[in-house]
C-alpha cells in the first residue's frame, strides 16, 4: 500500500540510501513516488513469473502504468507543475520505447522490476521498525496512525490538484463553447439580412447559412452536453473529496484532540507533561489549507454555472456541497479553539493565575489579520453542562475575573494565534446550593473562554468557547486537600465526551493505584513510585483488613465516600487526608532522603539458608510490621514510617532490648517539627539509634545532611552580646531507661561526628521528665504527649538547675 512509500520515505542513513538504490534509469525513483497509489494497488503480486500465459496479464498491467504515470502529468499545474509535468511525460515515452524493446518483448521484466523494488522497500522498512539503532529507525517512531494521516492529506493534495485542473478544464470549454455560442448568434443575424439580392443569390445563401447553423447547432448541443457532463464530474469529485475531508478532521479532532485533552487531565495528577500541540496544530493547518482551497473551487464552479445556466441537478449540488465545506470550516474553527495551558484547579480566590488560550487553525484563512479579543468567565457545572447542550444560561457568571479579558496575538516565529492571561485574580465567587453531603471542596467550577474569529477576510465569521478543565475554588488557603482529591478523582476517572463534569462513584481498586503511584511520584519529585508492598499497605488500610496479597483487592471497587469523604475506622481523618499528609511531608522536608533511598531498605539477596526479607520501604508500614523487621536486628537498628495516627506524621522505631521493652517508638514528628530541626539533625541527636535498617550504619545515609554546628571552644555569642541557645533532640525516657548499656554510650545525646560537626564530644545526662514522651507499652499518648520540639524548647527556656547532670545544653 502507499504506506509503504511513506514509510520508506521516512528511511534514514545506510537504509535510506539502500531504498534510493533500487531505483535509476530502468525505473526512476520519480515514477515511484508519483505512482505509489496506483502502482501499489495494481496486483503485480498476482502474477506468476514462471508462468508464460500470464504474459497477457502482464502486458496489460504496464500498459495501465503507463497510461497512469501519462495522468499524472498531465494534471500537473503551475510553474513546478511545468517541470514535473515535463519530467514525467519523457518518463513515461520512455519507458514506453522501454516497452517497445525489452519490457515489450519480455513484459515480465516491468513485473519483475517494480516486485525487487516493492519486496526490499518493505523489508528496509521492517528492519527499520524493528531495529534499535536509530540510524534504521523511523523518525521520531512515527506510529502507524500518523502515517496513516499522513498518507490521507497526500490523498487529498492529489485529489483537490486533480479538482483544480478539472475546474481549468471546465473553465477552458466553457469559455471556447461561449465564443462559439456567439458565433451561432451571428449566424441568426445574418439570417435576417438575406433580403438584399438575387432570388437565387438568396437561396444559396440561406442554405449555406442553413448548413453552418445546423452544423454549429449540433456541435453546440454535443458541447453543451460535454459541459453538463464535466460539470457532474467536478460536482461529484468535489464532493469525494469533502467526504475525505471530513474523515481526516474526524479523525484529527477526535482522537488527536481528545487524548491531548486527556494527556491535560493526566499532567494534572502529575502524569508526563502534555507536551506541544505542534504535531496536531500542523494537522489542523494542513486541513484549513485544503478545506479553504476547495471552497475557493467549489465557489468558482458555482460561478461558472451562474454565467452559464444548463439546465440540470448541477447547481444545486454544488449549492449543497459548499455549505457542507462551510459545516466543516466552522467545525474545524470552533474546535480547534483550545486551552494550551490550562488553569490551576484547585484556584485560591484573592489569588494571582495564568491562563493560554490557542487557535490551532490561526495561521491560515488570515485568521490573524484581525487579533481577536477573548474573554474568561467563571461558570458553574451547571451551567457548562447548558452551554454545552447549547441551552441559553443568559450569560450568568458564577464570580467575578480581574484581568478577564486579553487581546490574542499572532507570533510569526511559531505561526500560532493565542492569548496569554498573565494576571486574572479570582475576587469573587458564587456557591450553587449543595446537595447532600457533598461540600464545598467537591464543588466543581470551570473557566469559559469566548471569542470571535473571522475567516478569509471576514467572509466567515464564527463564535467560538471552550471550557477548562474543571476548577475547585478555595478561600484562605483551608480546604486545599479536599480540593486537590476532588480534582484528582476527575482527573484520573472522567470519561471522554462525558457531561460537565460527572464522574463515577466508584472505581476498581487497581485504577485508583494508578492514580495515587501517578500523583505521588509527581508531588516527590520521584521516579520511585509506590511499591507492590506500599500499595497492599494502603489497601489494609482504606479496607480496613489485614490480607497482604495485592492480588485479593484486584476486583474491589472504591468509592468516593470511601476515598475522602467517611473518615477512616478510629481516626477523625479520611483515607486521602492521610495520604496528602504523606505526599505533604516528604514534599517539604523529607525528599532528599527518599529520592536518594535513605527511606528504602537496601535489596537484600537472599542466601541458601537465609530467607528473603520483604522489601521494606520505609514509611508505609504500620508498628507490628516495624517490629517484626526489626525483631532479629542488633539493638540500634531503627527505621522511619509514616504515622498511622496523625496526618503527616513520622515516626522512629527502634530495637533496644532492655528491662522495660525491646521496641520503641518515638512520638510522630510533622512538618512543623521539621521547620524547628530537621530529620537529620534529629536522628543524629540521638547517638543509640545506629543502624539504619536493615544494616546501614546511620551516619553513611545521614551525615551530609546534618547542619554543622560551633564548637564549644568557639563562643556562639551575637553582636548584641546575647549567648545563642542550641536545640537538641532528647528522649529522657528512654535514657533512663537503657542506663548507662545503650549502644555508643548510654548519655551521648550529641550528634555523630561528621567533617562539618564539632569533633570532641560532649555529654548531657538528662534526668527522667515527667512528661512521657513514650507511654508503657510504646504507644503514644496523643492527648497527655508533648510534641518534642516544644518540649526542648520549653526546657531550654526553664533556669539550669540540679535536675541537669554533666555539662549543661547549649
Amino acid at each position: 500500500a502507499m504506506a509503504v512509500w511513506i514509510q520508506a520515505q521516512q528511511l534514514q542513513g545506510e537504509a535510506l540510501r539502500g531504498g534510493q538504490a533500487l531505483y535509476g534509469q530502468h525505473f526512476p525513483i520519480e515514477v515511484r513516488h508519483y505512482l505509489s497509489q496506483g502502482g501499489e494497488s495494481q496486483a503485480w503480486d498476482s502474477i506468476d513469473l514462471d508462468n508464460p500465459q500470464e504474459n497477457v496479464k502482464a502486458t496489460q498491467r504496464g500498459g495501465g502504468l503507463i497510461q497512469e504515470l501519462q495522468k499524472k502529468a498531465d494534471h500537473q499545474v503551475g510553474e513546478d507543475g511545468g517541470g514535473l509535468k515535463i519530467k514525467l511525460g519523457h518518463y513515461a515515452t520512455q519507458l514506453q520505447v522501454s516497452r517497445g524493446n525489452t519490457y515489450d518483448r519480455c513484459p515480465m521484466e516491468l513485473v519483475r522490476c517494480i516486485r525487487h523494488g516493492g519486496d526490499h522497500e518493505q523489508r528496509l522498512v521492517r528492519e527499520a521498525n524493528n531495529s534499535p539503532s536509530p540510524a534504521g529507525s523511523l523518525v521520531d517512531a512515527m506510529s502507524q496512525k500518523h502515517l496513516q494521516i499522513n498518507q490521507t492529506f497526500e490523498e487529498l493534495r492529489l485529489i483537490t490538484q486533480g479538482g483544480e485542473n478539472e475546474l481549468k478544464k471546465l473553465q477552458q470549454t466553457q469559455e471556447y463553447f461561449i465564443i462559439q455560442y456567439g458565433g451561432d448568434m451571428r449566424l441568426q443575424a445574418q439570417f435576417s439580412q438575406l433580403s438584399g439580392g438575387g432570388p437565387q443569390e438568396r437561396l444559396s445563401r440561406e442554405t449555406t447559412l442553413q448548413q453552418k447553423k445546423a452544423s454549429r447547432g449540433g456541435w453546440l448541443h454535443r458541447e453543451a452536453q460535454t459541459l453538463q457532463q464535466y460539470r457532474v464530474d467536478l460536482a461529484e469529485k468535489h464532493g469525494g473529496a469533502l467526504q475525505l475531508l471530513r474523515k481526516q478532521q474526524t479523525t484529527i479532532l477526535d482522537d488527536e484532540l481528545i487524548r491531548g485533552g486527556r494527556r491535560q487531565q493526566l499532567a494534572g495528577n502529575g502524569g508526563p507533561p502534555e507536551g506541544t500541540l505542534d504535531v496536531g496544530g500542523t494537522w489542523c493547518e494542513k486541513l484549513a489549507e485544503i478545506i479553504w482551497q476547495n471552497r475557493q473551487g467549489g465557489g468558482r464552479a458555482e460561478h461558472l454555472c451562474q454565467q452559464l445556466p444548463i439546465s440540470g441537478p448541477v447547481e444545486e449540488m454544488l449549492s449543497e456541497l459548499n455549505g457542507t465545506i462551510t459545516d466543516i470550516i466552522s467545525a474545524l474553527v470552533t474546535s480547534t479553539f483550545i486551552i494550551e495551558k490550562q488553569p490551576p484547579q484547585v484556584l485560591k480566590t484573592q489569588t494571582k493565575f495564568a491562563a493560554t488560550v490557542r487557535l490551532l487553525v490561526g495561521g491560515g484563512g488570515n485568521v490573524h489579520m484581525n487579533p481577536p479579543q477573548v474573554k474568561a468567565t467563571i461558570i458553574s457545572e451547571q451551567q457548562g453542562g447548558a452551554l454545552l447542550k447549547n441551552e441559553s444560561t443568559r450569560n450568568e457568571s458564577s464570580g467575578e475575573i480581574l484581568n478577564n479579558c486579553c487581546v490574542g496575538g499572532y507570533h510569526q516565529a511559531t505561526g500560532t494565534l493565542s492569548a496569554h492571561f498573565r494576571n486574572m485574580s479570582l475576587k469573587r465567587i458564587k456557591r450553587s446550593d449543595r446537595r447532600g453531603a457533598e461540600s464545598v471542596t467537591e464543588e466543581k467550577f470551570t473557566i469559559l473562554f469566548e471569542s470571535q474569529f473571522s475567516v478569509g477576510g471576514n467572509e466567515l465569521v464564527f463564535q467560538v468557547k471552550t471550557l477548562s478543565l474543571p476548577v475547585v475554588v478555595i478561600v484562605h488557603g483551608s480546604g486545599g486537600d479536599n480540593a486537590t482529591a476532588t480534582v484528582l478523582w476527575d482527573n484520573a476517572f472522567a470519561e471522554p465526551g462525558r457531561v460537565p463534569f460527572a464522574v463515577p462513584d466508584k472505581v476498581q481498586w487497581p485504577q485508583l493505584c494508578e492514580a495515587l503511584n501517578m500523583k505521588f511520584k509527581a508531588e516527590v519529585q520521584s521516579s520511585r513510585g509506590l511499591t507492590k508492598e506500599n500499595l497492599v499497605f494502603l489497601a489494609q488500610k482504606l479496607f480496613n483488613s489485614t490480607s497482604s496479597h495485592l492480588e485479593d483487592w484486584g476486583g474491589t471497587t472504591v468509592s468516593w465516600s470511601q476515598f475522602n469523604r467517611e473518615n477512616l475506622p478510629g481516626r477523625n481523618y479520611t483515607f486521602w487526608q492521610w495520604f496528602d499528609g504523606v505526599m505533604e511531608v516528604l514534599k517539604k522536608h523529607l525528599k532528599p532522603h527518599w529520592n536518594d533511598g535513605a527511606l528504602a531498605a537496601r535489596p537484600r539477596a537472599p542466601g541458601p539458608d537465609t530467607p528473603a526479607l520483604p522489601r521494606a520501604i520505609l514509611g508505609f508500614v504500620n508498628k507490628q510490621q516495624a517490629h517484626d523487621l526489626l525483631i532479629n536486628k542488633p539493638d540500634g537498628t531503627f527505621l522511619l514510617r509514616f504515622s498511622d495516627s496523625e496526618i503527616g506524621g513520622i515516626t522512629i522505631a527502634w530495637k533496644f532490648d532492655s528491662s522495660e521493652r525491646m521496641f520503641w517508638n518515638l512520638m510522630p514528628f510533622t512538618t512543623r517539627d521539621f521547620s524547628i530541626r530537621s530529620l537529620a539533625d534529629r536522628l543524629g541527636d540521638l547517638s543509640y539509634l545506629i543502624y539504619v535498617f536493615p544494616d546501614r550504619p546511620k551516619d553513611e545515609v545521614f551525615s551530609k545532611y546534618y547542619t554543622p554546628v560551633l564548637c564549644e571552644s568557639t563562643p556562639a555569642k551575637g553582636g548584641d552580646g546575647y549567648v545563642k541557645p542550641q536545640i537538641k533532640q532528647v528522649v529522657p525516657e528512654f535514657v533512663s531507661a537503657s542506663g548507662d548499656s545503650a549502644p555508643g554510650g548510654g548519655g551521648d545525646m550529641d550528634q555523630a561526628p561528621s567533617p562539618a560537626v564539632c569533633s570532641q564530644p560532649h555529654y548531657n545526662m538528662y534526668a527522667q521528665n515527667p512528661d512521657a514522651v513514650l507511654d508503657p507499652e510504646g504507644d503514644f499518648d496523643l492527648d497527655g504527649g508533648v510534641d518534642v520540639a516544644r518540649h526542648v524548647e520549653e526546657l531550654l527556656r526553664r533556669p539550669m538547675d540540679s535536675q541537669w547532670g554533666g555539662h549543661a545544653q547549649s
